[in-house]
């Protein structure tokens, strides 16, 4: 069976986006690019459910291992966060759940429902409820651009890192290489895309995929099927 993807949009504030997988990718590997969110991911693999809290990423990584089962993720909208697995400590890097089956997650000691991808926004409203998902509002309007009332700009900035783990230039950084790779594989040719996404030149915009994506424009226009990109989308729904 082929990989299939599906991915959504969420009304909750404390969701950037859900998606799923299901299938077989043919490939041997496949490039996990950069990545401003952190997330919940979840996955069947040889008949075991796995668990994992996955931090931001702030450059692309080769996956020599790919599930063959089900996978499911929660991506987390930029301002929330888990105290009890500060965001900053997961930069890079992931937290595998040492409690997980078919039915059931273990966070922060408590056994909860395994979420699934009809339930995503159930099961965070639960774990907020619990003080284990916390969100800082101002974050979420300053990443997102908004014009808002704020305090001292070194102090937002604390503020942004601690919930987010990166800088807010960092982050607006990676969401653009990212925006950049989705029109470049739809067809947009490579200096539009400079004029669309306010690059400086072309030269700007080839270190920034290199650098947060590991391909070339050119190798984003013609997919190499031997090594699949991970899940990238538009940004607005």
């Amino acid at each position: 069976m082929a990989l299939e993807n599906e991915n959504r949009t969420s009304d909750s504030p404390y969701i950037e986006r859900v998606y799923r997988s299901e299938g077989a990718i043919t490939a041997a590997r496949m490039r996990s690019v950069a990545n401003p969110n952190w997330e919940l991911v979840i996955w069947e693999d040889r008949g075991r459910v796995h668990a994992a809290i996955r931090g931001p990423e702030t450059r692309p990584t080769t996956v020599g291992y790919i599930p063959e089962g089900r996978t499911f993720g929660i991506v987390f909208a930029h301002g929330t966060s888990m105290p009890h697995l500060p965001v900053p400590r997961l930069v890079d890097s992931a937290v595998l759940a040492r409690h997980a089956t078919s039915d059931l997650l273990v966070l922060r000691g408590q056994e909860w429902e395994l979420p699934d991808y009809g339930n995503a926004e159930d099961f965070v409203e639960h774990i907020v409820r619990a003080g284990i998902l916390v969100r800082d509002p101002l974050v979420s309007d300053v990443v997102a651009g908004d014009d808002v009332p704020k305090p001292s700009a070194r102090s937002v900035q604390r503020r942004v890192v601690a919930a987010t783990g990166l800088t807010q230039g960092a982050i607006r950084q990676i969401e653009r290489a990212r925006q950049a790779a989705v029109l470049l594989a739809e067809g947009v040719p490579a200096l539009e895309v400079v004029h669309r996404l306010g690059y400086y030149d072309q030269p700007h915009l080839a270190r920034s995929l290199t650098r947060f994506l590991g391909r070339t424009a050119t190798e984003l226009q013609r997919p190499d099927p031997d090594e699949p990109l991970s899940l990238l989308y538009e940004n607005l729904p």
